[in-house]
């Protein structure tokens, strides 16, 4: 998810009228539904993995940590508030959520509460890094497969793309920008930083990247309301926009 400079800006890929229409199939929406919310689970796993293995967590789950923290709440609640205040940002930037957005705030949360609630904490090097390991690999399957799926981005991908809009700035410094702030605030909270952080920022691109043309549906449409795809030359920045 993290970004660095001396990369091309982000072009967009209009969706075709063709595309639409072959988008609206049964069998394509049952696919997509499909994809939506087991790529949305398998995320809440991902991420309760990491959380279990000790070893460092996602820009943004160091946030809700440090805030589960402090508050008493699980994980799974703190990041389904935070999700829907995000939202909430979208009002001002004119952001219009899909069924993927508002699934997104549910249903991550859930799974990853119902994950932390049966897997324990594990102990040893080898376990923390397998756990550690399979988190980031099932965290870019799940990328892959919710993406893919094509309902709309997330709260906190819609607030990038919204800023990204309002401002003018590119999506790399937007992104980056935010994903700072989190991960310091959330550190100074009391999330955790680690080894997995640094591994999840350098890999979570590529797998992106690589199951998202796996889990394509072909002919789907790009999104709710005319949204399109952003493709750029980094392949963590692949996410849909308006």
């Amino acid at each position: 998810m993290s970004t660095t400079s001396g990369t091309p800006e982000p072009v967009i890929r209009p969706v075709t009228a063709a595309a639409t229409v072959a988008g609206a199939t049964p069998r394509h929406l049952t696919r997509r539904l499909v994809q939506l919310y087991l790529g949305l689970a398998l995320y809440g796993i991902s991420s309760a993995l990491l959380v279990r293995s000790g070893l460092g967590l996602e820009p943004w789950n160091v946030l809700h940590q440090g805030l589960a923290e402090r508050t008493g709440l699980s994980m799974g609640v703190v990041l389904t508030i935070v999700g829907a205040a995000v939202l909430l940002l979208w009002i001002p930037l004119r952001q219009r959520p899909g069924l993927g957005t508002v699934s997104n705030v549910l249903v991550i949360g859930f799974a990853m509460d119902a994950t932390l609630w049966s897997v324990p904490d594990v102990r040893g090097a080898a376990a923390q890094v397998s756990l550690m390991a399979g988190g980031i690999v099932l965290n870019g399957v799940a990328t892959g497969l919710y993406i893919a799926a094509r309902f709309g981005p997330g709260p906190r991908d819609g607030l990038m793309t919204g800023l990204h809009r309002l401002t003018g700035r590119s999506l790399r410094l937007i992104r980056t920008t935010i994903e700072l702030t989190v991960v310091l605030t959330g550190f100074l909270l009391g999330g955790s930083l680690g080894i997995g952080t640094v591994l999840y920022a350098l890999a979570i691109g590529p797998l992106a990247q690589f199951f998202l043309r796996v889990f394509t549906v072909p002919g789907a449409p790009a999104g709710p309301a005319g949204s399109t795809v952003v493709a750029s030359g980094k392949p963590e920045q692949a996410i849909l926009r308006r």
